[in-house]
């Protein structure tokens, strides 16, 4: 349930519904609007009744809730969530493009790959420390060193940073030194490590799982902000199918989906959805045209030397050609 507040609702009159709330056994989260509070009762293992608000103080309205993901969807919230950083806003007509290389592989790769997209308008840059791989053989990445590389990327070049966590352990790392969390598609239901990251209250970029439904999606989300954080960043990368043409099948449905059924941003990754640096652009422009709020891209300078999934990296001259094709389709241009 949603218990809404009037805009000259006093913070007395908040306090005395949350208390009511956790009086009653059930957790209450106040959600600041643009005009008024209004106040999530989370937790409650059966329906409450309306009447046991509506005739307080400064209350308005006692709004049911039917989706399962209360925080997460439009019944809870009606405008659409914008996740603000130094310098940086993503959502609600804000759009941004995140770029770099699958991992990062030292100091020189990074800073060469970081000023190349910066130049071309990506204001995040991605790269992994650590490295989820199908094989144990595989590159694992360079954990607490990369990190300190992607420190030494935003000194110098301004970007903000965005980066895995694999475990409870890295997760600690990771949040002292990205501006952005990432949960990746292998951990979309680590509810605790979700919960783990909920509490950091930094933002959360939350990818889709391979076999993931949207409302799956949508409960680990709910992960996140149940722990008090509300800066989730929704993060499709597509789903596993039976064609052999591509990597994964790119979910483009899930954004005008998902648009509708929640307040959260949403991103699309195509590199990791196609596997082939050949279908990135057509599918990245796709998914512009399909209203998502930006894009995570891979990059790289050599990737036929890249130390993981070269073969869905883009050349730095083929994400500045991308980047100025996204520009035509965005009404507004960048924003």
């Amino acid at each position: 349930m949603l218990v809404v507040m009037d805009k000259d609702a006093t913070q007395a009159q908040i306090e005395a519904v949350v208390h009511k709330i956790e009086s009653l056994g059930f957790t209450a989260q106040p959600m600041p609007g643009g005009e008024r509070v209004a106040v999530a009762i989370l937790r409650n293992p059966r329906p409450v009744d309306p009447a046991l608000f509506i005739d307080m103080p400064g209350v308005i309205q006692a709004i049911p809730v039917s989706r399962p993901y209360k925080l997460v969807s439009r019944e809870m919230k009606r405008e659409d969530t914008m996740i603000t950083l130094p310098g940086l806003e993503l959502g609600r007509g804000h759009f941004v493009v995140m770029a770099g290389p699958c991992a990062v592989e030292n100091e020189v790769q990074a800073l060469t790959i970081a000023h190349r997209v910066k130049a071309a308008g990506a204001r995040v840059f991605r790269g992994g420390a650590y490295k989820p791989r199908t094989s144990p053989y595989s590159y694992q990445g360079l954990g607490k060193a990369g990190l300190e590389i992607l420190k030494k990327v935003r000194e110098e070049t301004g970007l903000l940073i965005v980066t895995e966590a694999m475990d409870q352990e890295s997760l600690r790392l990771v949040a002292d030194s990205a501006d952005i969390i990432q949960i990746g598609a292998r951990n979309m239901q680590n509810f605790s490590l979700l919960r783990c990251a909920g509490r950091t209250k930094k933002p959360v970029l939350l990818k889709r799982g391979m076999y993931a439904t949207l409302e799956e999606w949508f409960m680990a989300a709910e992960y996140l902000m149940a722990e008090g954080n509300p800066q989730v960043i929704l993060c499709e990368r597509g789903v596993r199918s039976f064609g052999e043409h591509a990597r994964n099948l790119l979910d483009l449905a899930a954004v005008p989906a998902a648009r509708r059924e929640s307040h959260l941003p949403i991103i699309v990754d195509p590199s990791h959805a196609t596997g082939r640096r050949d279908l990135v652009p057509p599918l990245a422009r796709a998914a512009v045209t399909a209203g998502c709020d930006g894009l995570l891209l891979e990059v790289h300078h050599q990737p036929e030397k890249a130390m993981s999934d070269g073969a869905q990296s883009l050349y730095p001259d083929q994400f500045d050609q991308l980047m100025a094709e996204i520009q035509t389709l965005r009404p507004g241009g960048w924003k």
